[in-house]
């Protein structure tokens, strides 16, 4: 399918992705906003998102996303990317009321939502997805790095399972554009402040491995939070460090969101499907990655998490 099919009569059209935004989401969002001003110049495009972290600003255009979701526009179009409905947050209103609801997404949870919706989990990425979508002649530099950055940020830089010869074949293409990938990868993905550098090397220090340690576990206070003065976006990449431990089949880090509520993010090596895991407490994702927001004690969770973990690790054995 080429997107272009789904949108020849829209004049005015919407892109959307979860809340929190990752690589993933906002390298296939601001690609495709790229993509349609060249394809579809005479329409009316505009982007939903919440703002992204500021590591994402090599990224063309990206401050034209709009943040604000008090809006009472009805759209022709609305193009919803790497998530359900269910995670667009504020947005989902816009979404709703648009007249023609597009779903595009690579996570195994996602059943779908809208008129026309594609999931393909074998995709590493929505941005890998994206990109077979688009017309190959019309994507230029700027639509490469942001698609690029969406690949790399859910392959974990083609080191993840999720890595087909299909990804290499696209990420071969894209860097084919000139553009200073190596930089990317390191100012976009491995480079950390040093505040981060603490609130992580705080987050191993005080994990806990358990069940004869094949799992480990970690989590952030709201009190911690504000003592080192970092934000949910800076706790990205603390979940990949727990499960890069020798041994460790499952990871978990959750931080506090409110009272009695954690988000938690889960990790595997393959033999646990944290996807199903998630989905149970209202979640979803991957197979070896995936989140959910859980209510209780930070102990609770873990129990009712370990409950679900154990069954799935005595089932591998």
């Amino acid at each position: 399918m080429r997107i272009i099919d789904e949108l020849k009569d829209a004049k005015t059209i919407a892109v959307g992705g979860h809340i929190r935004p990752d690589g993933d989401c906002v390298g296939s969002v601001m690609g495709l906003y790229l993509y349609l001003k060249k394809e579809m110049p005479e329409a009316e495009i505009d982007i939903y998102l919440n703002k992204p972290r500021t590591i994402f600003n090599c990224i063309a255009h990206i401050e034209n996303i709009k943040s604000d979701f008090n809006v009472n526009k009805v759209y022709d179009a609305f193009l919803v990317l790497d998530c359900s409905e269910e995670r667009l947050g504020d947005a989902a209103l816009i979404y709703r009321n648009a007249r023609k609801k597009i779903n595009i997404d690579h996570h195994i949870s996602n059943t779908g939502c809208g008129d026309v919706s594609v999931v393909e989990p074998e995709r590493s990425s929505t941005a890998e997805l994206l990109y077979d979508m688009m017309n190959p002649d019309l994507i230029d530099k700027e639509i490469a790095t942001a698609l690029y950055i969406g690949i790399i940020h859910d392959t974990g830089v083609l080191r993840y399972s999720n890595t087909s010869p299909r990804t290499l074949q696209i990420v071969a293409e894209l860097i084919k554009f000139g553009f200073d990938f190596p930089k990317i990868v390191e100012e976009t993905f491995y480079e950390r402040t040093y505040v981060q550098t603490q609130i992580m090397g705080r987050s191993v220090l005080e994990s806990i491995r358990f069940m004869e340690d094949r799992c480990i576990v970690s989590m952030v206070s709201r009190r911690m939070m504000d003592f080192y003065r970092v934000t949910p976006k800076d706790l990205d990449g603390i979940v990949n460090h727990l499960q890069s431990v020798k041994g460790v089949d499952c990871a978990i880090f959750m931080y506090e969101t409110g009272t009695l509520e954690y988000k938690v993010s889960m990790r595997s090596n393959g033999k646990v499907d944290v996807a199903s895991i998630a989905m149970k407490f209202g979640g979803g994702g991957h197979v070896r990655a995936a989140g959910c927001t859980m209510n209780g004690t930070y102990h609770d969770n873990i129990n009712n998490l370990s409950i679900e973990i154990a069954e799935q690790l005595s089932r591998a054995d």
